[in-house]
């Protein structure tokens, strides 16, 4: 077992713009050793999330704040490699906010086991974080029902992925938005999306007059922006706006206005439609966690959800990563394997 602790550190605040390979810089260590009370967790496998850009920016409502030069935080799944814990054991896989490095320390209540049976792709995609969002979000929020029309933008990401996949269990008739033939070919191919949208390509309010001639029941939006707009557009009696991410916005400085994407001009479809639109936060739907990891598993067990993993080799790609998020190169859950 290699005795250093290879680590990416915060190197810079991207607030304001967009996040560069130069913000984040290597600052390895000796490997730690475990206190009482505490446990050793060899990293495997890091999940990379919008959300991580935030961190770095200090602008999360959630989540600890950061310091230039902190190990860049991060959801990982490990394996207990020395433990003075009684609750974890050598051996056990554990996911949690280990950060991007070789190796951490935790206490007992820090991270979850994670059976056995369970693939570490699997725990940080469509059985973990990402499951549930997609799950307590359109569940939830969305409510959907069968026969209901639903819409999903950034549809080839982690989370958009689950949503559309869900939303067919539901008995709806699911149209994805995403960048390229390729992605929305493999929606509707791999995933069971009913139709696809090439915002790159069509103008997505004509494709959904075509698509949706009555009207968008649930929309799941991960972008904002222009396309959340298109979609207010064609809003259907009773619709229900789900509010997940922005990535629109993920470049831009909330201090700055100017910075700021226009709001949707076609906000006031809500009052016609007599519909609703609602922003929520995973942690606030804990309630609802237990019955998505049941149902998810499942569904994953039962071949009903495939998983879509993108996995990146190697601990030194781990910026380069998390920047395909951002420019929507990763097709699913974007992953790197340590």
């Amino acid at each position: 077992m290699s005795e250093r602790n290879r680590r990416w550190v915060i190197g810079a605040n991207p607030l304001g713009r967009a996040l560069e390979t130069s913000d984040f810089r290597r600052d390895d260590q000796s490997r730690p050793a475990p206190g009482l009370g505490e446990a050793l967790i060899k990293v495997r496998c890091l999940s990379m999330d919008p959300a991580l850009k935030s961190y770095m920016e200090n602008i999360s409502t959630y989540a600890r704040p950061t310091n230039i030069g902190d190990v860049m935080p991060g959801e990982a799944i490990g394996e207990v490699v020395a433990s003075n814990c009684p609750d974890l054991v050598v051996g056990a896989r554990v996911r949690g906010d280990l950060g991007w490095q070789d190796f951490a320390v935790v206490k007992h209540g820090q991270v979850e086991l994670v059976h056995a049976e369970i693939s570490d792709t699997a725990a940080l995609g469509v059985l973990g974080t990402t499951g549930k969002t997609a799950y307590c979000g359109l569940v939830g929020v969305g409510q959907p029902k069968p026969g209901d029309v639903l819409v999903v933008s950034g549809a080839a990401g982690a989370t958009g992925t689950v949503v559309g996949q869900i939303g067919k269990i539901a008995g709806c008739r699911v149209i994805g938005i995403a960048g390229g033939a390729a992605k929305c070919e493999r929606l509707i191919e791999d995933l069971g999306f009913d139709a696809a949208i090439d915002y790159k390509s069509e103008k997505v309010r004509s494709r959904l007059r075509a698509l949706a001639p009555e009207g968008i029941d649930v929309m799941f939006d991960n972008v904002g922006g222009e396309v959340l707009n298109d979609c207010l557009a064609r809003l259907a009696p009773g619709a229900r706006v789900v509010i997940c991410g922005a990535i629109s916005r993920y470049n831009a400085d909330p201090r700055n206005p100017g910075q700021m994407p226009e709001g949707p001009r076609n906000y006031f479809n809500l009052v016609h439609a007599h519909a609703r639109m609602e922003g929520f936060i995973l942690h606030h739907y804990a309630a609802m966690h237990e019955e998505a990891q049941k149902r998810l598993t499942r569904w994953v067990g039962g071949g009903q959800i495939k998983e879509s993993a993108d996995v990146v080799e190697g601990f030194e790609r781990a910026p380069e990563a998390l920047l395909r998020v951002f420019s929507g190169a990763n097709l699913g859950k974007q992953l790197v394997r340590l």
